[in-house]
């Protein structure tokens, strides 16, 4: 495995055009070494290779969601009369940009 340094982090965020302070590096390395002993401590464990990798956590194949039946949608003028304010045929909806 490629040894992490500050030199390869820098390296890295220099090629995604971006940079850090140092005490940020120094943060970052001592997470990488974290993750790496985690990883090692995977690798000894009985089988781990001959396991199948997943996707998911839980089996996809099961169909789950449930069956929606056909429906006559609601016609415009039902939909309307729920609506606080109505132009043009349309719901009006407040402006959220300034």
């Amino acid at each position: 495995m490629k040894t992490i340094n500050k030199d390869v982090l820098k390296d890295a965020a220099n090629r995604l055009l971006f940079d850090m302070k140092d005490s940020e590096y120094d943060t970052l390395l001592s997470e990488f070494d974290s993750i790496q002993h985690q990883l090692s401590l995977m690798g000894k464990i009985e089988g781990v290779n001959e396991t199948t990798p997943m996707t998911f956590p839980f089996d996809v194949s099961i169909d789950f969601l449930r069956e929606d039946e056909p429906e006559t949608p609601l016609a415009i003028d039902d939909v309307l009369k729920n609506a606080g304010e109505v132009k043009d045929g349309q719901i009006k909806l407040p402006k959220v940009v300034g």
